[in-house]
């Protein structure tokens, strides 16, 4: 520009020309030949080994390189001797190890803990745990080329072969902790991108392998990648491995080859399905709530419509995809809230009360639904269980022209819905209203049957159904496996209990009833026992309250209707006389070690125990699917926990036509996800009786784009409302519904605080 470099510079017939080369940079120039290089002044580049720099280094003089972690322990070495040394750490890796502890934990820093410290011990014993009390998911251990960890090896000590062993490395010391939000796919192009980036360039396999792979991390987050792809990925991870010259490129393929070690199934969602469980890549993900929806329902389209005063459009959306949605606005957990970015600023958005509202102001609307035309009429489908999963994928294949059936031997419809969850939490004509709406859209549905016994398999077939549905659900609940439970009257299972209650025996269970088990159903057996007229309830659960999995609203409404939670708490042995409970002998824990959810393991104290009074004992620890309807040769493959195993993208059975989904699959589980499985199996049903393969399950995205509302002062002042529920004083003896819901009103004012991420 100047005129100051190239030919003839200013007319004096001198030529001087400068080329400029980018250096390696900081990271390539810790590798130790490369850093050699870097002191004799050159660019820093790695060259090939041997020769080793102790035969050939600096100034090509033997060299001796180490790091300041090393050079750090040569002085206590000098002073205190090696034994003292070597009596640190594990048997192959000795001393104490340096971690930069960062990502999704409480407390972050350098820590310095002795080699073989379990990698639990440093995120949960030092780091405090995960922060916002989200599920650990994995750990990135080694920097950028290092690998990650997943939540089943959490215990794997922190010694250079175990490490190795997982697919990791020690590396810097960088320990990135992840949580549930974490895309696995997306973390592995970050870093590989990182890697990349710092490539000096000087081999082949570095310079082009992992642009290579790069290119293919791209494609499959946005959406345009293929199954074949992962195979091409894993060839460039172990060809660069192998063929690189430094320590760079043989790292820089960890993060990919562990993630699809541990996480192929992410990657997999992204390719098969088109979709980011983790709702980070942006072209793969609907707006945070509904990426966290199980069901993918449209949150932000509807939650903006009743903003705007425009109900029934608001329910229109919801049900496209929600069958349910009176029933889901009453007892879904709402995962959808727990992701809503509105929570960072303050609260959370009450989607899930708007979506009740909607629903609950459209209830007459349902008595309108009109049947649906009948397509394919010789394709019939039969559906073993009215429960949500049932009902979803009648829902599903109703509204695409096929006849369906659906098979209940219990009394009523709604499986668990009805004879499960107390009608204060969800009345019975709610759930009747919804289910009659399925009805007159044409799915027909058969009371008092059971299949296997009333009617085989084989007579379906020969009335010309062509597929079959199992949403049988897990109604047999589990004892605990202590003494005295089988001997004394007055012990029942918590799901027998409320099976009793809910199909109108109101008779009370006892005076004093103890109820086991920190989950929603220990809940519910609890506060029904109240409202039958126990006098006494008591709680008992082996941790703190703050790892009770039940929802903690109803926690919290336990405590207010007066009912006991004794917390790190036991069961050892019922206690009776004359045939009939008349208490339970409990050890008190302290808790130790986490497990594999992150909750700290309850160890029983020693000498602690003490004897709780009761006359009835109702234990709701877990539950399984009945499957004695199929008969001893039945050809089902079944799990080790007595649940169907189905393929898990397509919920096909290992008999051509049987399909299976909800609690029957994957044990006790939510509303919301037993609907998500019927929606899958649906599709799957569908591609089935077409003759089609199976093209995946593609999740919803926003239906509509609304305006945003402009919003005043007031406006972005808003604060999250408490619904009205009724008092304690008039819910303790009945069974009255405890919710009242939000006025529209106080509906349209929260659907304003909604931040739209769709936009």
């Amino acid at each position: 520009e100047y005129g100051l470099l190239g030919e003839d510079i200013l007319g004096s017939g001198f030529d001087f020309d400068l080329e400029v080369y980018q250096g390696a940079g900081a990271f390539v120039c810790g590798e130790e030949t490369a850093l050699m290089r870097s002191i004799e002044g050159k660019r820093g580049m790695p060259r090939p080994r041997p020769p080793f720099p102790a035969q050939k280094g600096l100034w090509d003089r033997p060299s001796v390189l180490n790091n300041v972690e090393t050079l750090a322990n040569v002085a206590q070495i000098i002073l205190k001797g090696g034994e003292w040394y070597a009596s640190v750490g594990t048997e192959g890796s000795k001393g104490t190890k340096v971690f930069a502890l960062s990502g999704a934990v409480n407390n972050i820093g350098l820590v310095e803990v002795p080699m073989g410290t379990t990698i639990r011990d440093i995120i949960y014993e030092i780091g405090g745990g995960i922060r916002d009390g989200k599920a650990f998911k994995a750990v990135q251990l080694g920097g950028p080329s290092g690998g990650c960890v997943p939540a089943h090896l959490l215990d794997t000590p922190t010694d250079y072969e175990a490490i190795a062993k997982v697919g990791a490395i020690m590396g810097s010391g960088g320990m990135i902790v992840m949580d549930e939000t974490t895309c696995m796919v997306d973390m592995a192009r970050f870093f590989l991108d990182f890697c990349q980036e710092e490539s000096c360039g000087k081999c082949t396999p570095c310079r082009e392998g992992t642009r290579r792979m790069l290119e293919i991390l791209d494609r499959i987050t946005q959406g345009r990648g293929e199954m074949k792809d992962l195979d091409e990925l894993e060839e460039l991870c172990v060809f660069i491995k192998d063929a690189a010259l430094c320590g760079l490129g043989q790292t820089a393929p960890n993060p990919v080859l562990s993630t699809l070690r541990y996480f192929r199934d992410e990657y997999e969602a992204h390719i098969i399905d088109r979709h980011c469980p983790a709702g980070v890549c942006k072209r793969l993900s609907p707006p945070p709530c509904q990426s966290a929806c199980p069901m993918g329902q449209d949150v932000s389209t509807y939650t903006a419509l009743i903003g705007h005063g425009r109900i029934e459009e608001a329910w229109e959306i919801i049900r496209r995809q929600n069958p349910l949605p009176m029933v889901l606005g009453r007892v879904c957990p709402h995962p959808c809230e727990s992701s809503c970015q509105r929570g960072e600023i303050d609260k959370p958005i009450s989607i899930c009360a708007l979506k009740r509202f909607a629903a609950d102001s459209m209830r007459e609307k349902l008595k309108d639904i009109r049947p649906v035309e009948v397509t394919h009429p010789e394709d019939k489908v039969a559906v073993v269980g009215a429960g949500p999963a049932g009902l979803a994928v009648a829902y599903d294949l109703v509204r695409k022209g096929y006849p369906v059936t659906i098979f209940e031997k219990l009394p009523v419809a709604g499986g668990m819905l009805q004879v499960g969850i107390p009608e204060y939490r969800l009345p019975r004509d709610v759930v009747a209203d919804e289910i009659s709406a399925i009805e007159r859209m044409g799915a027909e549905i058969r009371l008092g049957v059971d299949v296997g016994r009333d009617i085989t398999f084989e007579q379906l077939r020969e009335d010309g159904f062509r597929a079959f549905f199992l949403g049988i659900g897990a109604h047999r609940g589990l004892k605990l496996g202590i003494p005295g439970e089988d001997d004394f009257e007055g012990f029942v299972d918590a799901i027998t209990f409320l099976r009793k209650v809910n199909l109108g025996d109101r008779e009370a269970p006892g005076k004093k009833v103890c109820v086991i088990g920190g989950g929603n159903s220990a809940i519910d057996a609890a506060r029904t026992s109240l409202r039958l007229g126990a006098e006494e309830v008591h709680i008992v659960y082996r941790r703190q309250q703050e790892q009770m999995p039940a929802n903690p609203a109803e926690i919290a409404a336990t405590l207010e209707e007066g009912i006991r939670i004794d917390f790190l708490t036991t069961p050892v042995r019922i206690l009776g006389e004359k045939g009939r409970v008349t208490g339970m002998e409990c050890l008190r824990n302290e808790l130790g070690e986490p497990d594999d959810s992150g909750r700290r393991r309850p160890v029983p104290v020693e000498g602690s125990e003490f004897v709780i009074d009761c006359d009835v004992v109702i234990p709701a620890i877990s539950q399984r699917p009945d499957l004695s309807f199929l008969g001893e040769d039945h050809p089902f493959s079944i799990g080790r926990r007595n649940y169907f195993e189905v393929d898990e993208k397509t919920l096909a059975t290992n008999v051509p036509g049987f399909f299976a989904g909800g609690d029957a699959v994957t044990g006790p589980a939510t509303v919301v996800e037993a609907i998500a499985s019927g929606h899958r199996a649906a599709v799957s049903i569908d591609c089935y009786l077409r003759g089609a393969p199976y093209a995946g399950y593609w999740y919803p995205k926003p239906q509509l784009t609304v305006d945003r509302l402009e919003l005043t002062d007031e406006d972005e002042a808003l604060v999250r409302p408490k619904m009205e529920e009724l008092p304690v004083s008039k819910r303790i003896d009945n069974f009255r519904e405890v919710e009242l819901g939000l006025d529209e009103k106080t509906a349209r004012l929260e659907a304003r605080r909604c931040l739209r991420c769709d936009l």
